[in-house]
């Protein structure tokens, strides 16, 4: 069994990573697995490596250790672009994909208009001659054709959930015309590669899991298990940002020591009744998937403010 997780550098932690991560390690943990940390900093604007260094070390001052990855190189997707051109490729050959010119102003203006004909973008329809004649013009970004068809599956904590492609949504790119690479198309590649057989995350990507399992199948790839943990709320009901500073690591650390910080953490989680500090050894043989919560969930006001 292999776990991980996987942040985005674009900002200081907040609590809500840390719920989902400290669910991601005591699940790998209690099984007796190992876990990767896997920096998608795909984002060549927003993501910084100071945070990736941050994260990291505020992870260490919890106690929350990992297997592979972290300061690795090979661990850091900006470092794997070809691993996702390879990927690209292979759907490019089994011609699963194609060139998209619109911006994505005209994408979702036009949207709801596609939707009563087809989901796919205009561009899908255009001819070899009428891309060529728009390449001069434009770099595109690239879209993958979705099928006819209703994937479904059993996440270990939300249940059935199915998604119909073609309605629900659509031909969804795999590469900007920047040249990034798309979330979709990285995150399967790389859990894929790096033999991850459990994904903890959000309940917020859960829409996200059908195309990534047509990915899957689509690529050959083995699929591995998914748990779409809850989101932490905050008590006037508003997710959880990396804009929030008065609930990020360092309003955090300033606050609390490691132990109590598990505490309410666990306490959120289902793990314990109250949020007594703990330290995240002691929380391991106590961790069950059917002690954690499925909807959102407020953070207390006593807790943070």
């Amino acid at each position: 069994m292999k776990g991980r997780f996987a942040p985005s550098p674009s900002g200081r932690m907040h609590l809500g990573n840390l719920f989902s991560f400290l669910l991601a390690w005591l699940s790998a943990r209690h099984a007796g697995g190992s876990l990767v940390l896997r920096i998608e900093d795909l984002d060549p604007v927003r993501c910084q490596p100071a945070y990736a260094w941050q994260l990291m070390e505020d992870l260490e001052w919890l106690g929350l250790t990992w297997d592979e990855g972290g300061e690795t190189p090979s661990s850091w997707q900006s470092n794997r672009g070809h691993l996702y051109a390879a990927a690209f490729d292979k759907l490019r050959l089994a011609g699963l994909t194609y060139p998209c010119f619109c911006s994505r102003i005209q994408r979702l203006n036009e949207a709801p208009h596609i939707h009563e004909i087809s989901p796919s973008c205009p561009c899908a329809a255009l001819t070899e001659e009428e891309i060529a004649g728009k390449m001069a013009e434009k770099v595109p970004s690239f879209r993958v054709k979705v099928p006819h068809e209703t994937i479904s599956f059993v996440d270990g904590l939300q249940g059935e959930y199915a998604q119909d492609l073609w309605t629900e949504c659509g031909d969804f790119p795999i590469k900007r015309a920047d040249g990034a690479w798309a979330y979709q198309l990285a995150v399967v590649v790389d859990d894929a590669a790096m033999g991850v057989t459990e994904v903890v995350r959000g309940r917020d990507l859960l829409s996200s899991t059908p195309r990534q399992l047509w990915l899957y199948r689509a690529l050959g790839l083995p699929a591995p298990a998914f748990y779409h943990v809850p989101l932490l709320l905050a008590p006037d009901g508003r997710r959880l940002a990396k804009r929030d500073a008065d609930l990020d690591m360092g309003a955090l650390r300033r606050r609390y020591a490691p132990e109590e910080l598990l505490g309410i953490l666990a306490c959120l989680a289902g793990l314990q009744v109250d949020a007594a500090p703990v330290s995240a050894q002691a929380l391991i043989p106590r961790f069950d998937w059917k002690k954690v919560p499925k909807n959102d969930i407020f953070v207390p006001k006593n807790l943070v403010s």
